[in-house]
């Protein structure tokens, strides 16, 4: 197992452009982890949206967008090893494992439904796929990753 990740600092204006836009494809999902415990968190494919806490880092917070091997899709739950991260499964399984999806989400209203404060502006985009916790393999490509106003 191992992890890897992709961290991009951008300033990103939610008044105007909350709509986050990407796709994404898995070759598999893991089998056996129970994602919401320390030693099953791995995912095929993680997209971070980061609210910085600046000096102050802990109060820095991040939504996470996953592919899940096996939380249904909408299940939302507390990072294992943070409260200060919240997961959102919007892919789930092999059932589109193996094909490119797009994915579209309002940054501010799942910043609200997760972390219930409203937001004007994220810090940082990441992407990561990891497998580090269960030795297990995966590989995930990312497609382009843009902000909207729609």
């Amino acid at each position: 197992g191992a992890a890897s990740g992709l961290y991009r600092e951008i300033q990103v204006d939610l008044q105007r452009t909350p709509w986050l836009h990407w796709s994404w494809r898995v070759d598999r999902v893991l089998s056996g982890v129970d994602e919401r415990t320390k030693t099953g968190d791995d995912y095929p494919a993680r997209v971070y949206v980061v609210v910085s806490g600046g000096a102050a880092f802990w109060k820095t917070r991040s939504l996470v967008y996953v592919w899940s091997s096996h939380q249904p899709v909408g299940a939302t739950w507390h990072n294992a090893f943070t409260s200060n991260a919240r997961v959102m499964a919007l892919r789930s399984g092999t059932q589109d494992a193996g094909q490119w999806v797009s994915e579209k989400r309002d940054i501010r209203a799942d910043f609200r439904q997760l972390f219930g404060e409203e937001i004007a502006q994220i810090d940082a985009v990441a992407l990561m796929t990891d497998t580090d916790n269960s030795g297990q393999s995966a590989t995930a490509w990312y497609g382009d990753i843009y902000f909207t106003a729609r």
